[in-house]
Protein backbone atom coordinates (compact mmCIF):
# COMPACT_ATOMS: atom_id res chain seq x y z
CA UNK A 1 0.00 0.00 0.00
CA UNK A 2 1.11 3.58 -0.61
CA UNK A 3 -0.07 6.85 0.95
CA UNK A 4 -2.19 7.74 -2.09
CA UNK A 5 -4.40 4.73 -1.35
CA UNK A 6 -5.20 6.17 2.09
CA UNK A 7 -7.07 9.04 0.45
CA UNK A 8 -4.70 11.81 1.50
CA UNK A 9 -4.83 15.25 -0.11
CA UNK A 10 -2.08 16.45 -2.45
CA UNK A 11 -0.46 19.03 -0.09
CA UNK A 12 0.13 16.30 2.49
CA UNK A 13 1.27 13.75 -0.10
CA UNK A 14 3.78 16.31 -1.43
CA UNK A 15 5.09 16.93 2.09
CA UNK A 16 5.44 13.20 2.77
CA UNK A 17 7.34 12.78 -0.49
CA UNK A 18 9.74 15.53 0.59
CA UNK A 19 10.30 13.64 3.84
CA UNK A 20 11.10 10.48 1.87
CA UNK A 21 7.99 8.60 3.02
CA UNK A 22 6.85 6.06 0.43
CA UNK A 23 4.74 3.46 2.22
CA UNK A 24 2.77 3.72 5.46
CA UNK A 25 3.87 1.66 8.45
CA UNK A 26 1.34 -0.86 9.84
CA UNK A 27 -0.02 1.52 12.47
CA UNK A 28 -0.34 4.32 9.90
CA UNK A 29 -2.15 2.00 7.50
CA UNK A 30 -4.60 0.94 10.21
CA UNK A 31 -5.10 4.24 12.05
CA UNK A 32 -5.22 6.91 9.35
CA UNK A 33 -8.50 5.80 7.66
CA UNK A 34 -10.33 5.56 11.01
CA UNK A 35 -9.10 8.97 12.18
CA UNK A 36 -10.08 10.51 8.82
CA UNK A 37 -13.59 9.12 9.51
CA UNK A 38 -13.45 10.96 12.86
CA UNK A 39 -13.65 7.78 14.92
CA UNK A 40 -12.20 7.54 18.41
CA UNK A 41 -9.09 5.38 18.45
CA UNK A 42 -7.17 3.32 21.01
CA UNK A 43 -3.65 2.69 19.73
CA UNK A 44 -1.09 0.35 21.27
CA UNK A 45 2.30 0.75 19.64
CA UNK A 46 5.92 0.73 20.70
CA UNK A 47 8.48 3.38 19.92
CA UNK A 48 9.61 3.54 16.30
CA UNK A 49 6.40 2.36 14.63
CA UNK A 50 5.50 5.70 13.05
CA UNK A 51 2.84 6.47 15.65
CA UNK A 52 3.14 10.28 15.50
CA UNK A 53 2.51 10.37 11.75
CA UNK A 54 -0.42 8.00 12.28
CA UNK A 55 -2.34 10.71 14.11
CA UNK A 56 -0.69 13.91 12.82
CA UNK A 57 -1.40 13.26 9.13
CA UNK A 58 -5.18 12.68 9.42
CA UNK A 59 -5.55 15.52 11.96
CA UNK A 60 -3.95 17.90 9.47
CA UNK A 61 -6.20 16.69 6.68
CA UNK A 62 -9.41 16.92 8.72
CA UNK A 63 -8.62 20.42 9.97
CA UNK A 64 -7.50 21.67 6.54
CA UNK A 65 -11.00 21.09 5.21
CA UNK A 66 -12.49 23.63 7.64
CA UNK A 67 -12.43 27.40 7.35
CA UNK A 68 -14.53 28.02 10.48
CA UNK A 69 -12.67 29.17 13.61
CA UNK A 70 -9.36 29.54 11.81
CA UNK A 71 -6.43 30.08 14.23
CA UNK A 72 -8.47 28.85 17.20
CA UNK A 73 -7.19 25.72 18.98
CA UNK A 74 -9.04 22.81 17.39
CA UNK A 75 -6.59 19.98 18.14
CA UNK A 76 -4.77 19.37 21.43
CA UNK A 77 -1.98 16.81 21.72
CA UNK A 78 -1.03 16.13 25.33
CA UNK A 79 2.33 14.44 25.88
CA UNK A 80 4.45 13.76 28.98
CA UNK A 81 7.86 15.24 28.14
CA UNK A 82 9.24 18.43 26.62
CA UNK A 83 11.45 16.53 24.18
CA UNK A 84 8.58 14.46 22.85
CA UNK A 85 6.36 17.55 22.57
CA UNK A 86 9.03 19.35 20.54
CA UNK A 87 9.45 16.34 18.25
CA UNK A 88 5.69 16.04 17.65
CA UNK A 89 5.44 19.71 16.73
CA UNK A 90 8.32 19.30 14.27
CA UNK A 91 6.40 16.43 12.67
CA UNK A 92 3.24 18.54 12.35
CA UNK A 93 5.25 21.28 10.65
CA UNK A 94 6.89 18.76 8.28
CA UNK A 95 3.63 17.07 7.23
CA UNK A 96 1.64 20.32 7.11
CA UNK A 97 4.22 22.53 5.39
CA UNK A 98 1.89 23.16 2.42
CA UNK A 99 -1.17 23.89 4.57
CA UNK A 100 -2.28 27.12 6.23
CA UNK A 101 -2.68 25.53 9.66
CA UNK A 102 -0.62 26.84 12.57
CA UNK A 103 0.88 24.54 15.19
CA UNK A 104 2.65 25.42 18.44
CA UNK A 105 4.40 23.54 21.25
CA UNK A 106 4.26 24.70 24.88
CA UNK A 107 6.10 23.21 27.85
CA UNK A 108 7.43 24.20 31.25
CA UNK A 109 10.98 24.88 32.35
CA UNK A 110 11.33 28.01 30.22
CA UNK A 111 9.86 31.52 30.47
CA UNK A 112 6.32 31.65 29.18
CA UNK A 113 6.41 34.99 27.34
CA UNK A 114 7.46 33.71 23.89
CA UNK A 115 4.95 30.85 24.01
CA UNK A 116 2.20 33.21 25.19
CA UNK A 117 2.86 35.63 22.31
CA UNK A 118 2.55 32.83 19.76
CA UNK A 119 -0.73 31.65 21.26
CA UNK A 120 -2.18 35.15 21.05
CA UNK A 121 -1.31 35.27 17.33
CA UNK A 122 -3.56 32.26 16.76
CA UNK A 123 -2.99 28.51 16.79
CA UNK A 124 -4.89 25.61 15.23
CA UNK A 125 -2.93 22.71 16.73
CA UNK A 126 -1.44 22.85 20.23
CA UNK A 127 1.09 20.31 21.49
CA UNK A 128 1.57 20.61 25.24
CA UNK A 129 2.86 19.07 28.44
CA UNK A 130 0.22 18.94 31.23
CA UNK A 131 1.74 21.41 33.71
CA UNK A 132 2.34 24.31 31.33
CA UNK A 133 -1.06 23.79 29.68
CA UNK A 134 -2.86 24.03 33.04
CA UNK A 135 -0.86 27.18 33.83
CA UNK A 136 -1.95 28.81 30.57
CA UNK A 137 -5.57 27.75 31.05
CA UNK A 138 -5.66 29.16 34.61
CA UNK A 139 -4.24 32.47 33.33
CA UNK A 140 -6.81 32.65 30.53
CA UNK A 141 -4.08 32.48 27.87
CA UNK A 142 -5.30 29.19 26.39
CA UNK A 143 -8.97 28.77 25.55
CA UNK A 144 -10.25 25.42 24.33
CA UNK A 145 -13.90 26.24 23.48
CA UNK A 146 -13.44 25.25 19.82
CA UNK A 147 -11.50 22.04 20.49
CA UNK A 148 -12.51 19.19 18.17
CA UNK A 149 -9.71 16.63 18.57
CA UNK A 150 -7.95 15.49 21.75
CA UNK A 151 -4.86 13.25 21.61
CA UNK A 152 -3.38 11.65 24.72
CA UNK A 153 0.05 10.35 23.74
CA UNK A 154 2.19 7.92 25.77
CA UNK A 155 -0.49 7.51 28.42
CA UNK A 156 1.53 4.88 30.30
CA UNK A 157 4.44 7.33 30.61
CA UNK A 158 1.97 9.93 31.92
CA UNK A 159 1.15 7.45 34.68
CA UNK A 160 4.83 6.72 35.40
CA UNK A 161 5.61 10.44 35.72
CA UNK A 162 2.63 11.22 37.95
CA UNK A 163 0.66 13.30 35.41
CA UNK A 164 -2.60 11.35 35.38
CA UNK A 165 -4.22 13.75 37.90
CA UNK A 166 -3.35 16.69 35.63
CA UNK A 167 -4.76 14.85 32.63
CA UNK A 168 -8.05 14.33 34.46
CA UNK A 169 -8.19 18.07 35.28
CA UNK A 170 -7.74 18.91 31.59
CA UNK A 171 -10.45 16.41 30.57
CA UNK A 172 -12.95 18.29 32.76
CA UNK A 173 -12.13 21.55 30.97
CA UNK A 174 -12.26 20.57 27.30
CA UNK A 175 -15.55 20.22 25.34
CA UNK A 176 -17.34 16.91 25.90
CA UNK A 177 -18.13 16.54 22.20
CA UNK A 178 -14.81 15.76 20.50
CA UNK A 179 -12.78 13.08 18.75
CA UNK A 180 -10.41 11.22 21.09
CA UNK A 181 -7.16 9.50 20.13
CA UNK A 182 -5.46 7.52 22.91
CA UNK A 183 -1.99 5.99 22.58
CA UNK A 184 -0.11 3.85 25.08
CA UNK A 185 2.70 1.31 24.64
CA UNK A 186 1.43 -0.68 27.63
CA UNK A 187 -1.99 -0.90 29.25
CA UNK A 188 -1.81 -1.06 33.07
CA UNK A 189 -5.16 -1.14 34.89
CA UNK A 190 -5.29 2.59 35.64
CA UNK A 191 -4.56 3.47 32.01
CA UNK A 192 -7.14 0.98 30.73
CA UNK A 193 -9.71 2.57 33.07
CA UNK A 194 -8.79 6.06 31.86
CA UNK A 195 -9.14 4.93 28.22
CA UNK A 196 -12.61 3.53 28.91
CA UNK A 197 -13.66 6.86 30.45
CA UNK A 198 -12.38 8.95 27.52
CA UNK A 199 -13.13 6.88 24.41
CA UNK A 200 -16.49 6.32 22.74
CA UNK A 201 -16.80 3.11 20.70
CA UNK A 202 -13.12 3.29 19.68
CA UNK A 203 -11.33 1.56 16.85
CA UNK A 204 -8.55 -0.55 18.39
CA UNK A 205 -5.18 -0.65 16.70
CA UNK A 206 -2.38 -2.78 18.12
CA UNK A 207 1.00 -3.02 16.42
CA UNK A 208 4.23 -4.66 17.56
CA UNK A 209 3.71 -5.31 21.29
CA UNK A 210 6.38 -4.17 23.69
CA UNK A 211 7.88 -7.66 23.92
CA UNK A 212 9.02 -7.57 20.30
CA UNK A 213 11.99 -5.92 18.64
CA UNK A 214 12.09 -4.83 15.00
CA UNK A 215 13.64 -7.37 12.62
CA UNK A 216 15.54 -4.54 10.96
CA UNK A 217 17.70 -4.02 14.07
CA UNK A 218 20.92 -6.03 14.27
CA UNK A 219 21.36 -6.73 17.98
CA UNK A 220 24.56 -7.84 19.72
CA UNK A 221 25.98 -8.41 23.20
CA UNK A 222 29.52 -7.54 24.31
CA UNK A 223 30.70 -9.25 27.51
CA UNK A 224 33.04 -6.77 29.20
CA UNK A 225 34.22 -5.89 32.70
CA UNK A 226 32.58 -2.75 34.03
CA UNK A 227 35.97 -1.00 34.29
CA UNK A 228 36.54 -1.49 30.55
CA UNK A 229 33.15 -0.36 29.22
CA UNK A 230 34.27 3.16 28.31
CA UNK A 231 37.35 1.78 26.54
CA UNK A 232 35.12 -0.59 24.58
CA UNK A 233 32.86 2.30 23.57
CA UNK A 234 35.87 4.31 22.40
CA UNK A 235 37.04 1.23 20.47
CA UNK A 236 33.67 0.96 18.71
CA UNK A 237 33.83 4.64 17.83
CA UNK A 238 37.15 4.11 16.04
CA UNK A 239 34.95 2.93 13.18
CA UNK A 240 33.97 6.06 11.17
CA UNK A 241 30.68 4.42 10.15
CA UNK A 242 29.41 5.16 13.65
CA UNK A 243 28.90 8.85 12.90
CA UNK A 244 25.79 9.32 15.06
CA UNK A 245 25.44 7.18 18.19
CA UNK A 246 22.89 7.30 21.00
CA UNK A 247 24.28 5.84 24.24
CA UNK A 248 21.97 4.89 27.12
CA UNK A 249 23.14 5.27 30.70
CA UNK A 250 21.24 4.03 33.75
CA UNK A 251 21.98 7.17 35.79
CA UNK A 252 22.42 10.92 35.30
CA UNK A 253 25.85 10.79 36.93
CA UNK A 254 26.83 7.93 34.63
CA UNK A 255 25.72 9.88 31.56
CA UNK A 256 27.89 12.86 32.52
CA UNK A 257 30.86 10.60 33.24
CA UNK A 258 30.63 8.82 29.86
CA UNK A 259 30.38 12.12 27.96
CA UNK A 260 33.32 13.54 29.87
CA UNK A 261 35.55 10.53 29.11
CA UNK A 262 34.63 10.62 25.43
CA UNK A 263 35.59 14.31 25.34
CA UNK A 264 38.95 13.40 26.84
CA UNK A 265 39.44 11.02 23.90
CA UNK A 266 38.64 13.80 21.40
CA UNK A 267 35.16 12.41 20.59
CA UNK A 268 32.38 15.01 20.51
CA UNK A 269 29.72 14.02 23.04
CA UNK A 270 27.01 15.58 25.17
CA UNK A 271 24.83 14.23 27.97
CA UNK A 272 21.09 14.78 28.28
CA UNK A 273 19.12 14.11 31.48
CA UNK A 274 16.68 15.63 33.94
CA UNK A 275 19.27 17.71 35.79
CA UNK A 276 20.17 19.65 32.64
CA UNK A 277 18.39 22.92 31.94
CA UNK A 278 15.77 22.96 29.20
CA UNK A 279 18.00 25.06 26.95
CA UNK A 280 20.95 22.72 27.48
CA UNK A 281 18.81 19.71 26.59
CA UNK A 282 17.41 21.35 23.47
CA UNK A 283 20.86 22.46 22.34
CA UNK A 284 22.32 19.01 22.91
CA UNK A 285 19.51 17.39 20.93
CA UNK A 286 19.84 19.93 18.11
CA UNK A 287 23.61 19.39 17.92
CA UNK A 288 23.09 15.63 17.79
CA UNK A 289 20.45 15.80 15.06
CA UNK A 290 22.69 18.01 12.92
CA UNK A 291 25.64 15.67 13.63
CA UNK A 292 27.63 18.50 15.16
CA UNK A 293 27.80 16.20 18.18
CA UNK A 294 28.66 12.61 17.33
CA UNK A 295 27.54 10.92 20.56
CA UNK A 296 24.52 11.73 22.71
CA UNK A 297 24.50 10.05 26.14
CA UNK A 298 21.01 9.89 27.61
CA UNK A 299 19.01 8.51 30.49
CA UNK A 300 15.79 6.69 29.62
CA UNK A 301 13.32 9.46 30.53
CA UNK A 302 15.38 12.16 28.78
CA UNK A 303 15.59 10.02 25.63
CA UNK A 304 11.84 9.44 25.40
CA UNK A 305 11.34 12.30 22.96
CA UNK A 306 14.35 11.61 20.73
CA UNK A 307 12.98 10.76 17.30
CA UNK A 308 15.56 10.66 14.51
CA UNK A 309 14.52 8.61 11.49
CA UNK A 310 18.04 8.04 10.20
CA UNK A 311 19.64 7.09 13.54
CA UNK A 312 21.49 3.81 12.96
CA UNK A 313 23.40 3.07 16.17
CA UNK A 314 22.31 2.64 19.79
CA UNK A 315 24.56 1.53 22.66
CA UNK A 316 23.27 0.16 25.98
CA UNK A 317 26.17 1.05 28.28
CA UNK A 318 24.41 -1.11 30.83
CA UNK A 319 21.10 -2.96 30.71
CA UNK A 320 18.07 -1.62 32.54
CA UNK A 321 16.47 -3.49 35.42
CA UNK A 322 13.18 -3.24 33.48
CA UNK A 323 13.31 -5.61 30.50
CA UNK A 324 10.79 -3.63 28.44
CA UNK A 325 13.19 -0.68 28.52
CA UNK A 326 15.54 -2.63 26.24
CA UNK A 327 12.86 -2.71 23.55
CA UNK A 328 12.22 1.03 23.87
CA UNK A 329 15.93 1.86 23.82
CA UNK A 330 16.89 -0.08 20.72
CA UNK A 331 13.65 1.06 19.08
CA UNK A 332 15.33 4.46 18.66
CA UNK A 333 17.05 2.89 15.65
CA UNK A 334 15.62 0.75 12.85
CA UNK A 335 12.64 3.09 12.68
CA UNK A 336 9.91 2.85 10.06
CA UNK A 337 11.53 -0.11 8.33
CA UNK A 338 15.09 1.24 8.11
CA UNK A 339 18.15 -0.70 9.28
CA UNK A 340 19.67 -0.21 12.71
CA UNK A 341 22.31 -1.67 15.02
CA UNK A 342 22.34 -2.01 18.79
CA UNK A 343 25.33 -2.82 21.00
CA UNK A 344 24.73 -3.91 24.61
CA UNK A 345 27.57 -4.00 27.13
CA UNK A 346 27.10 -6.72 29.74
CA UNK A 347 29.18 -7.19 32.89
CA UNK A 348 28.61 -9.61 35.79
CA UNK A 349 25.97 -7.37 37.35
CA UNK A 350 24.02 -7.21 34.06
CA UNK A 351 23.64 -10.98 33.65
CA UNK A 352 20.27 -11.25 35.41
CA UNK A 353 18.93 -8.35 33.33
CA UNK A 354 20.23 -10.03 30.17
CA UNK A 355 18.40 -13.27 30.98
CA UNK A 356 15.16 -11.34 31.66
CA UNK A 357 15.53 -9.35 28.44
CA UNK A 358 16.09 -12.44 26.29
CA UNK A 359 13.11 -14.12 27.89
CA UNK A 360 10.93 -11.10 27.12
CA UNK A 361 11.91 -10.78 23.45
CA UNK A 362 11.86 -14.56 22.95
CA UNK A 363 15.33 -15.00 21.51
CA UNK A 364 19.02 -15.10 22.30
CA UNK A 365 20.97 -11.98 21.41
CA UNK A 366 24.17 -12.85 19.47
CA UNK A 367 27.42 -12.38 21.37
CA UNK A 368 30.42 -10.68 19.76
CA UNK A 369 33.69 -12.10 21.09
CA UNK A 370 36.02 -10.51 18.53
CA UNK A 371 36.84 -7.37 20.46
CA UNK A 372 39.78 -6.39 22.68
CA UNK A 373 37.86 -6.34 25.97
CA UNK A 374 35.98 -9.65 25.80
CA UNK A 375 35.65 -11.23 29.25
CA UNK A 376 36.19 -14.99 29.18
CA UNK A 377 34.21 -15.68 32.35
CA UNK A 378 31.02 -14.34 30.77
CA UNK A 379 31.05 -16.33 27.54
CA UNK A 380 27.81 -17.26 25.82
CA UNK A 381 28.03 -21.02 26.46
CA UNK A 382 27.74 -20.39 30.20
CA UNK A 383 24.14 -19.22 29.68
CA UNK A 384 22.22 -22.45 29.20
CA UNK A 385 19.10 -22.76 27.07
CA UNK A 386 16.82 -22.50 30.09
CA UNK A 387 18.33 -19.17 31.09
CA UNK A 388 19.08 -20.59 34.54
CA UNK A 389 21.15 -18.40 36.81
CA UNK A 390 24.79 -19.14 37.26
CA UNK A 391 27.66 -17.64 39.18
CA UNK A 392 30.42 -16.27 36.94
CA UNK A 393 33.97 -17.25 37.81
CA UNK A 394 35.41 -14.40 39.92
CA UNK A 395 38.68 -12.75 39.05
CA UNK A 396 41.50 -13.01 41.59
CA UNK A 397 41.49 -10.03 43.94
CA UNK A 398 43.24 -7.00 42.49
CA UNK A 399 43.56 -8.45 38.99
CA UNK A 400 42.37 -6.25 36.12
CA UNK A 401 41.94 -7.05 32.47
CA UNK A 402 44.90 -5.91 30.45
CA UNK A 403 44.30 -3.84 27.37
CA UNK A 404 45.61 -5.69 24.34
CA UNK A 405 48.32 -4.11 22.31
CA UNK A 406 46.65 -4.96 19.05
CA UNK A 407 43.21 -3.36 18.67
CA UNK A 408 42.16 -5.15 15.51
CA UNK A 409 39.19 -3.86 13.60
CA UNK A 410 36.40 -6.28 14.52
CA UNK A 411 33.63 -4.26 12.91
CA UNK A 412 32.97 -6.21 9.80
CA UNK A 413 30.00 -7.24 7.71
CA UNK A 414 28.18 -10.26 9.02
Amino acid sequence: MNFEELGLIKPILDALKTQGYEHPTPIQEKAIPSILQKRDLLGSAQTGTGKTAAFAIPILQNLSEKEQHRNQIKALILTPTRELAIQIEENFKDYGKHLKLRSLVVFGGVKQHAQEQQIRKGVDILIATPGRLLDFISQGIVKLHHLEIFVLDEADRMLDMGFVHDVKKILKIIPAKRQNLFFSATMPKEIAKLASEILVNPVRVEVAPVSSTADTIQQSIYFVDNANKTDLLIHLLENPKLDQVLVFSRTKHGADKIARKLHQSKISAEAIHGNKSQNARQNALSNFKSKKTRVLVATDIAARGIDIDELKYVVNFELSDVSETYVHRIGRTGRAGSDGTSFSFVDALDLANLRSTEKLIGKKIPVVTDHPFHTDNLVEQKRDSNNKPFTPRPKPTGQRSEKPKNKSNFFRKK
